[in-house]
């Protein structure tokens, strides 16, 4: 449905209001255009009649009666006008501006034959070279000042050399003191000064030339802040003798808290010049003020011509846009409804109206294009807003952490994941966006800074990421997306793979165990039967390093023990046993693993902290007691090795054991050694370890045993200085063994550093 303007009734003024304006306004307008005239020609001496002070105070008031009547005739207009915009009538602001535009229009020619008649009378009562001498006036007083600072300027820079010489003739003032007084005097009367000393701070003098001069003689003992200037190198230019002389100070850098004085009389054509020239100038400006009374009458009567002029063409505006305006409001009624969304408006057109029923035509014309564009970019707008939709759904449910970064570094865009690594709590991840990448995530500076140099469109990197103490493994991928100005934007994504790593480990690791079990079981036995024959045979009849001959067969055998007992580790790393979980009271567990360390290490403190309460849950108690035994094992060790490195102390070890939602963690704190602040995430990777001793796989086991039971292990710092704290956790409830089968194949294993 399409609606249709119609010419709105202008109902603005009243019908009386309207014939008065429209008989008498012509002839009030023409009678006081007239009087302007005539004023003009009077004024100008075109007539008869002198410009007299009666006849210009009867033009004065002929004018500002003539004024009064067309602003009067103007108010009726704009009150018309005022009641027209006040009822909501559209066009009337358009009045305005034709108004406007038509007292432009007229006050142009009036302001400019009022700038002509007063720049005639300016030069009648003002010749050219009266003008000219005073600026010339002006311009010799600028150019006696730039004389003295051109001899100031010229003083400062002899005095400089001159100090320079004095100090390069140091030798000479020590030495040969009237020598020195010579060559000052030469260098004083070669450079023209009338006074030179060498003097202190005090105002003593140590030095002064006799110049001979009849005048400027004096030496003036400048201020202490004079002397601090010269010191600070500072040019200084002192003014005596009421400006009839110069005089520097110059410090001395051979002589000791000593300065230069040297003194100048200035040209006193120079000094008194610019005063009697001040004195012309002020002369002249009395009589410029004489002038301007002259000149403020004249500009007065043609301003009030001038404003006749604007009042009459404000008047013909108002009259023409009566009829100019009626096609234009409906335009402005129908862009108006266009604004505010109705593109369904349609105007009237009567072909009297000419051009402007055109452009009716036109503006039809465009509000059924835009329509039809609007209808357009409302399908696409939906389609972008599903898309967008989807494309959030999508990175609000993937692992991987999705940052945007615009071209100068900053962040748009970031997905929960990333707002989740970013700010671990969850809490003002709105306050990341627009910060600079480096500031947030620092870890992959090096990274991008790389991707925005190079040219090629993806660049692939791994990254160590530290968030609340843990110690997780990324990988990265910056892709670069070109944008439409020439600009690049850039996707960075952030996958967590320290999972995945350390399965991979495990898994490689337990496949190299595997083989060196079967390469190395093989000839262990034989090896050991020959060694233990040998003895048995030869033995007795050995008579001479007998003891020599059983301490190597010995060594033979024992090594042999140990070696089979390093390839039965092996073969328990690579075949560790399916857990198989059954219902048991972890804390009876924990119980009876202390109690065994106890009886042990009797030398040590273990403190508990468990439950009342049973704890049940479904796991497989043999392999948990022989994790927790494994890590209450390794700090009774880092305990011993502490004593062996530091002396004796009291070792103390904490077991606590706690559940929260779902979630058993037990907690193992000691005093001992401790883990090592670099590569600890090392320690988890099998045949790692800080002992000569160990095998380095009794952390991977422990790491083994608890992924088997859906959970993981921590390496940290103890909380209270020394020492090491590894927790570990898992799900107290699992629902069935194959569950548990399943979660085997994957080893969750981390390494904290609190900081």
């Amino acid at each position: 449905m399409r609606d249709r303007l119609e010419a709105p009734k202008n109902q603005g003024a009243s019908r009386s209001q309207r014939r008065f304006t429209v008989r008498y306004g012509p002839a009030v307008v023409i009678l006081v255009l007239l009087i302007a005239l005539g004023s003009f020609l009077i004024f100008a001496g075109f007539t008869p009649v002198p410009p007299s002070d009666a006849v210009l105070l009867g033009l004065l008031i002929a004018n500002v009666v003539g004024i009064f009547v067309v602003l009067c005739f103007i108010l009726i207009e704009a009150y018309s006008l005022f009641r027209a915009r006040r009822a909501g009538v559209a066009g009337a602001q358009l009045h305005i501006q034709i108004v406007a535009l038509f007292s432009i229009v007229a006050a142009a020619p009036a302001l400019l034959m009022a700038w002509v008649g007063s720049v005639t009378l300016e030069r009648s009562l003002n010749p050219g070279f009266m003008h000219d001498g005073r600026a010339f006036v002006q311009t010799t007083i600028d150019a006696a000042r730039l004389f003295r600072e051109a001899q100031c300027k010229s003083l400062l820079q002899e005095a400089r050399l001159t100090a320079s010489d004095l100090d390069r003739a140091k030798l000479m003032f020590e030495v040969d003191r009237p020598l020195f007084r010579d060559f000052f005097t030469s260098r004083t009367r070669f450079l023209g000064f009338t006074a030179a000393a060498l003097m202190k701070p005090d105002g003593s003098v140590i030095e002064k030339i006799e110049t001979g001069s009849a005048i400027g003689t004096t030496i003036v003992r400048p201020e202490p802040a004079d002397f601090d200037d010269a010191k600070k190198n500072e040019p200084l230019c002192l003014i005596l003798d009421e400006g009839r002389t110069f005089a520097a100070v110059r410090a001395m850098i051979s002589f000791e808290n000593t300065f230069l004085y040297v003194a100048r009389p200035v040209d006193p054509f120079t000094v008194e010049f610019p005063r009697q020239a001040a004195r012309l100038v002020t002369l002249y400006d009395a009589f410029d003020s004489h002038r301007r009374s002259i000149q403020i009458a004249f500009a007065t009567m043609f301003i009030l011509i001038a404003l006749i002029m604007l009042l009459s063409a404000t008047w013909l505006g108002l009259s023409f846009a009566n009829r100019l305006v009626a096609p234009i409001r409906r335009l402005i009624a129908a862009t108006d409804q266009v604004s505010s969304g109705n593109l369904n408006v349609q105007v009237a057109v009567r072909k009297s109206e000419g051009d402007l029923a055109h452009l009716g035509e036109t503006f039809n014309k465009m509000t059924s294009e835009l329509r039809l564009q609007q209808n357009r970019l409302i399908a696409a707008s939906s389609l972008i807003d599903e898309r967008r939709l989807f494309t959030e759904a999508v990175l609000s449910g993937v692992p991987v952490a999705v940052v945007s970064v615009g071209s100068k570094g900053e962040i748009t865009v970031l997905n929960p994941s990333a707002a989740r690594l970013v700010q671990p709590d969850g809490e003002g991840a709105k306050s990341i966006l627009g910060q600079p990448l480096d500031n947030v995530l620092p870890e992959i500076r090096e990274v991008f800074a790389e991707a925005r140099a190079g040219q090629s469109r993806m660049a692939p990197a791994e990254i160590s990421i530290v968030r609340g103490g843990l110690e997780r493994l990324f990988s990265v991928s910056i892709t670069t997306v070109p944008t439409g100005r020439g600009g690049r934007s850039y996707i960075v994504t952030l996958d967590d793979i320290t999972d995945l790593v350390s399965a991979q480990r495990t898994a490689a690791w337990a496949d190299v165990a595997r083989r060196i079990a079967h390469e190395i079981r093989n000839p262990l036995t034989p090896i050991q039967l020959s060694a233990e024959r040998l003895k048995r045979k030869y033995g007795r009849l050995i008579t001479q390093d007998r003891d020599i001959f059983d301490q190597c067969t010995d060594t033979i055998i024992r090594q042999v023990d140990d070696i089979k007992r390093m390839v039965d580790e092996f073969s328990s790393f690579a075949r560790m046993p399916k857990p198989r979980v059954e219902n048991n009271d972890l804390g009876e567990c924990v119980r009876r693993v202390l109690f065994l360390m106890r009886v042990a290490h009797p030398n040590i403190i273990f403190e508990d902290s468990l439950p009342e309460e049973p704890v049940h849950g479904r796991f497989d108690r043999r392999l948990l007691s022989q994790a927790l035994t494994n890590i209450v094992k390794n700090a009774t060790e880092g305990i011993e090795a502490e004593v062996a490195a530091s002396g004796p102390f009291e070792g103390h070890i904490g077991v606590a054991l706690s559940v929260s939602e779902d979630m058993v963690v037990i907690d193992v704190v000691d005093n001992g050694k401790g883990f090592p602040k670099d590569n600890r995430q090392r320690l988890l990777e099998p045949y790692m370890t800080t002992r000569a001793e160990g095998t380095g796989l009794g952390l991977p086991i422990v790491a083994k045993i608890l992924a088997d039971h859906g959970g993981g292990l921590e390496l940290r710092d103890a909380p209270r200085g020394r020492g090491a704290w590894v927790r570990l956790f898992f799900p107290l409830d699992q629902a069935t063994p194959d569950q548990a089968d399943a979660s085997s194949e994957v080893v969750t294993a981390t390494a904290t550093q609190d900081s």
